[in-house]
């Protein structure tokens, strides 16, 4: 069940997704396993909107956003950006598509190349995409993207190593808004940094989301920093979409019991209010993604299971306008 937002029409479309490895057994073993990571996720995101996309570690949500880039090839379903199918339009067409969406990483250091100077790793999506623009605009553009983030122009000839892990992931912003795309998948963007440096972070992508009207995928673990930034949040959980709903209805009725312990793990600033709401503990770990359980896959963990839960999944049906929830016990 794919939903947008009523404001604009949807500028990707994600139907019925399904990203599934197969893994051998041993030298001699003729079994095979097979993780579904994704599992028939759909969803909309429309022109200038953030979806945010929560779950625990292992549900699936980097998978998620490298499929819709075509980093991963899904097994089955559609990535829709703009009218066109992505799987149908080729490895030539699929290049020209990457100017218009780009993607952030989880740990800035990691992601920059330690041999090439800043400005060379800014650079290099506008020299692949644009190799006939002339070295001093190309300076230029680095430059000024650069003071954009927050960087200063002085800093062009350094080396990754040289600079903070926030510092770092201004440079990776400025190297996915170099091309000025049109979506940016974050990819936990601000999770290996300290908190007074996170908002940093996220108030900078708020600032160049309005500035240049960019849609993003925002993937965390983090709920308090999901609820800050995003419109719309979907929870995922072995590779299924629990719940969906707008950012306020989510928070402020959970309907899903598993987006309801995970917001119940969110801390709150008042000390009182903190010491007296109700924590919802989860027992067990998240299960293992090659031998899921039957029907639902929270069933195991679920506070309300009962025996429906065991022989299917629920579908993605409608608990009020525009929030929908996976659950037989609502």
């Amino acid at each position: 069940m794919a939903m947008t937002s009523a404001e604009a029409a949807p500028l990707l479309s994600v139907l019925d997704l399904k990203v599934h490895f197969d893994l051998r057994g041993g030298l001699l073993s003729q079994q095979r396993d097979t993780i579904k990571a994704i599992d028939g996720v759909s969803f909309d995101l429309a022109a200038g909107e953030t979806l945010g996309v929560v779950g625990e570690s292992g549900c699936g949500k980097s998978t998620l956003g490298r499929a819709v880039l075509q980093l991963i090839v899904p097994r089955s379903g559609q990535v829709v950006w703009m009218g066109d199918d992505l799987g149908q339009v080729g490895r030539r067409g699929m290049q020209a598509r990457r100017a218009e969406m780009q993607i952030i990483f989880q740990d800035p250091l990691a992601s920059l190349d330690p041999r090439m100077t800043v400005g060379d790793i800014i650079a290099e999506p506008l020299i692949t995409h644009n190799p006939r623009m002339k070295r001093e605009e190309t300076r230029g553009r680095v430059r000024m993207w650069m003071e954009r983030v927050g960087l200063t122009p002085e800093m062009v000839n350094r080396y990754p190593h040289e600079f903070s892990g926030g510092q770092a992931q201004r440079i990776g912003i400025a190297r996915a808004m170099i091309l000025e795309p049109k979506l940016i998948i974050c990819d936990e963007p601000v999770s290996a940094l300290d908190v007074s440096i996170q908002a940093q972070i996220i108030n900078l992508l708020r600032k160049l989301q309005r500035d240049f009207g960019l849609s993003l995928i925002f993937i965390s673990h983090d709920l308090s920093v999901v609820r800050h930034i995003s419109n719309r949040v979907m929870v995922l959980y072995l590779g299924k979409v629990m719940e969906m709903a707008d950012r306020d209805s989510l928070y402020a009725q959970p309907r899903h019991p598993y987006t309801r312990a995970l917001i119940s793990a969110v801390p709150i600033p008042d000390p009182v209010q903190e010491r007296n709401k109700e924590r919802i503990v989860l027992s067990g770990d998240l299960p293992s993604p090659i031998d899921p359980p039957s029907g639902c896959p929270f069933r195991t963990r679920c506070p309300v299971a009962t025996a429906v839960c065991a022989q299917s999944m629920p579908a993605l049906e409608a608990a009020a306008p525009g929030h929908v929830v996976a659950c037989h016990n609502l």
